[in-house]
């Protein structure tokens, strides 16, 4: 497989103190009727078209994903987390410092985690990666966690309602993400800071002018999941210069078919890093396979090659482009 590159990375409160019911008390609550979304109060806000109450200072927080639990590491907020939960991946280097001495060394549930779980920490609020985290077959749907105290937000770049977030997704969309929690947390100086230097990298990475295509492969080899035109893979693709081959597709990550990506044959394959589903693997497929290996792409190894993490909304956006920019230079186009 061509060498899989090294990453070089860079690098605050919605008081809730309702008291948390007891597990018993949850129970029964959540075998009645789901009670109606809170009303937002003066200072409140919709988040993915759910009515949030008026937040100040969450002191006891939770994160499903790691896009949520990076940012509040990036933000200087670990010290408010009791709790992580699903990660994609290793932290970056650049965060290992700041999850030392906090909860994000240690997730206490590898998948989304239960109710009982989840109540046993006492969180005020719970920051979900995707709004399908929060469903009544696992952490338990944001009403019914508004009902027993603990309030749930989403990044509004994680919205599913199109209709509810930037379509297609931007980085500044991703950056008034940041902003916003911050706020939430005051730790505006913080955010700016980040975002800031973020801006900075995402700016740095040079775009390729020579009109290359691209698939970004995130899973499945009988049926591949790509990036799609919304989301992402999409909005890093266009800002390297790379024509995403998948991109009349309006989702953010969809199914596509071997067929489709041979007859593109895209001039060049991003691969995406998973513990479940790793870089290695997919090479091994691409090159094995009689079809697949013979797209310009796998022939003269023209391949990138990206954490999982880095590919959702979220802190890592920005070290994604740089890195995938610096491994674009890197490839052989002499060759035909």
């Amino acid at each position: 497989m061509p060498a899989i590159w090294h990453w070089h990375d860079y690098r605050g409160r919605v008081r809730f103190r309702k008291t948390i019911p007891t597990l018993a008390a949850a129970a029964l609550l959540l075998g009645a009727c789901a009670p109606a979304p809170p009303e937002a109060g003066d200072d409140g806000e919709a988040n993915c078209g759910f009515a949030l109450p008026a937040m100040t200072s969450p002191q006891r927080v939770v994160t499903i994903k790691s896009a949520p639990a990076e940012a509040m590491l990036a933000l200087g907020l670990g010290e408010l987390l009791v709790g992580v939960a699903f990660l994609d991946g290793p932290l970056p280097p650049w965060l290992e410092g700041a999850a030392q001495d906090t909860v994000a060394a240690a997730p206490f549930s590898s998948g989304v985690p239960g109710l009982e779980a989840t109540l046993e920490l006492r969180p005020d609020l719970i920051l979900a990666g995707w709004e399908s985290n929060l469903t009544a077959s696992g952490v338990g749907t944001r009403e019914q966690l508004a009902g027993l105290g603990v309030a749930t937000w989403v990044p509004p770049s994680a919205c599913e309602n199109p209709e509810h977030r930037t379509s297609p997704l931007t980085f500044e969309a991703v950056l008034a993400d940041l902003s916003r929690l911050g706020a939430m947390f005051g730790a505006e100086e913080a955010a700016a800071a980040l975002t800031a230097e973020m801006t900075a990298r995402w700016e740095a990475a040079p775009r390729d002018g020579r009109g290359l295509t691209a698939l970004w492969w995130s899973s499945g080899t009988a049926i591949p999941f790509v990036g799609g035109g919304d989301g992402a893979p999409q909005m890093i693709m266009e800002h390297l210069g790379l024509s995403n081959v998948a991109a009349s597709l309006p989702e953010r990550w969809t199914s596509f078919s071997w067929e489709a990506v041979l007859a593109a044959d895209p001039d060049v394959l991003v691969l995406v890093d998973a513990d479940w589903n790793t870089a290695a693997a997919k090479w091994e497929h691409l090159v094995t396979d009689p079809a697949l290996s013979q797209l310009t792409a796998v022939r003269h190894q023209r391949v990138l090659v990206v954490p999982f993490a880095a590919t959702e909304p979220g802190v890592r956006n920005a070290e994604a482009a740089e890195a995938l920019a610096a491994q674009l230079t890197g490839l052989d186009f002499d060759a035909q």
